[in-house]
């Protein structure tokens, strides 16, 4: 039998009655250990509630904790320095007052510990305070030092708290993408990016030595979560956002010198992408990183063995690493060798039927611009995308054809290829040579457009017509493909649906001879011939 809505009303009270009991508690043990130093001991029945099973628990014990602590940080009652064993308390001729202090500091590191643990709790909201609670202490800790300066040493910042942070946020075993968006609010703040991206760079170091440079997917793809969501001031007057004001000269700080931030923007970056990354994780990097993340780099021809390496892989990663390299040489001079060589053999039946496609098709209209490029280096690029014309969608071919056309406008010296009355009055086998992958060797300029021909017959009218502008001369002004670039087949057939419908106009000739069958009657003349 199903229970009484009294029943129910009972039990929601219940539930409701021990909330209010423990969340009392729980502020009650807080007060204590903040009005008086004899209720120390309270301080470890607030801290167990870290480990309860109940989420509200862990909610009201984190906030409890934050405050307990982020108080006696601030009025000094936590040990500074380096911190003695616990069991060595009694030893020594210590005071009291530093026996509490000792005895409160290992209760914060406690505290700490069971916070970064809860990073890893299944429940979202747990992890968010456990987080701010965290970064809380980061500030207590950076406005009043628990370690004694060095003498060298001007300026406070807990790293060592940033580290263990870190640490736990680049998860290898769960993806921490949600909670790493949520943590992006500090990263606004100047000191806190700083300290941040030199602790990612440890951890990475660390983490990939130990597990021999392979592939971790889970622990690569929350390091390239929280490294893409650093963004770099662009000028140094923007830079006075601090979690940390310190009592010395800005300007001497590191963290306050937007020079420093770009030099370990670099680096971390570098550490991360010199070690083997899975295949989706490329895409990600390449899709973002001449717009994102070389701007915000000091030398950016630095990523130069980072896009070779891609553009070796092949497929979409190949098409999305001519971004990077298309900066690279023309912004910043960089050398390629065997560039054209590589870009040639790119070209496969794949490039039309790829994501990326209209990038490639764009990015490779800017790198045969040039008018000094040889005549056999266009007229292989020419012919090869001509062979592959043939077995390309229509949506491909209608970028293929004019892109074709403009090259050879170009490069008045390839328009030999577009016509050979050799080959038109007898058969005969293409010197071209497909397999080839050195373009200077394929034989293209001794070779015809014949591809083209075939063309002209095409089913689909628009490719039929494109086709066919070949056999004219062509003009001067090339043809505008940016707006075909992003052509899709839907909208290929939307543009053909709305286009003007044609009548056929229909002729009947009535019969007027002898013979006239019945079918005649009825006006439909069926011819002899």
């Amino acid at each position: 039998m199903a229970p009484s809505r009294d029943s129910n009303v009972k039990r929601g009270d219940t539930v409701e009655n021990s909330q209010i009991s423990y969340k009392k508690a729980i502020n009650a043990k807080s007060e204590r250990v903040l009005q008086n130093r004899k209720n120390a001991n309270d301080i470890f029945d607030v801290i167990e509630y870290l480990q309860s099973d109940k989420e509200k628990e862990i909610l009201y014990a984190t906030n409890a904790c934050g405050k307990i602590f982020c108080e006696l940080i601030e009025r000094g009652e936590l040990y500074v320095g380096q911190l003695p064993k616990e069991d060595e308390i009694v030893q020594g001729d210590r005071s009291a007052e530093e026996k509490y202090h000792i005895y409160m500091r290992h209760r914060y590191n406690n505290c700490v510990e069971l916070l970064l643990e809860n990073i890893a709790h299944n429940v979202f909201q747990v992890k968010e305070s456990s987080l701010c609670t965290v970064m809380k202490f980061v500030s207590a800790e950076g406005k009043h030092p628990l370690q004694t300066l060095d003498w060298s040493e001007l300026y406070s910042f807990p790293r060592e708290l940033i580290l263990a942070l870190v640490k736990h946020l680049l998860s290898d075993k769960e993806d921490m993408s949600l909670l790493i968006s949520r943590f992006q609010e500090f990263l606004e703040m100047d000191d806190v990016r700083y300290y941040v991206m030199s602790s990612v760079r440890d951890n990475i170091t660390r983490v990939m030595e130990r597990n021999k440079r392979a592939v971790m997917s889970v622990y690569q793809n929350n390091v390239f979560t929280l490294l893409s969501s650093i963004n770099i001031p662009s000028q140094a007057s923007e830079m006075t956002n601090f979690l940390v004001k310190q009592e010395s000269k800005h300007e001497d700080w590191k963290a306050a010198r937007l020079k420093e931030h770009k030099r370990d923007y670099e680096k971390m970056w570098l550490v991360f992408l010199k070690y083997k990354l899975p295949g989706s994780l490329y895409k990600k990097i390449l899709v973002i990183l001449h717009e994102s993340i070389m701007p915000q780099m000091s030398d950016p021809t630095l990523m130069i063995d980072f896009l070779s390496t891609a553009y070796d892989i092949g497929g979409a990663i190949s098409l999305l690493a001519l971004n990077g390299l298309f900066v690279l040489i023309h912004k910043h001079n960089l050398d390629y060798p065997d560039f054209y060589k590589k870009l040639y053999n790119l070209l496969e039946p794949t490039i039309f039927h790829a994501k990326y496609q209209a990038r490639f098709f764009h990015l490779a209209n800017i790198f045969l611009s040039s008018t000094h490029l040889p005549a056999y280096l266009v007229a292989a690029f020419v012919k090869r995308l001509a062979r592959l014309a043939l077995t390309a969608p229509p949506t491909a071919l209608l970028i293929v054809l004019p892109f074709i056309c403009n090259l050879i406008r170009r490069h008045p010296s390839c328009r030999v290829i577009i016509h050979r009355p050799s080959a038109a009055e007898e058969p005969c086998d293409d010197p071209y040579v497909m397999e080839e992958e050195d373009p200077a060797k394929c034989h293209a300029l001794e070779s015809s457009l014949w591809e083209i021909k075939t063309l002209q017959k095409h089913y689909h009218p628009d490719v039929a017509n494109a086709a066919k502008l070949i056999n004219d001369p062509l003009s001067e002004s090339e043809n505008d493909i940016s707006k075909l670039l992003e052509l899709s087949t839907f909208e290929l057939m939307q543009r053909e649906m709305k286009g003007e419908q044609k009548t056929t106009p229909l002729e009947f000739d009535m019969a007027t001879e002898l013979l006239k069958s019945s079918k005649e009657v009825l006006g439909v003349h069926f011819s002899l011939e």
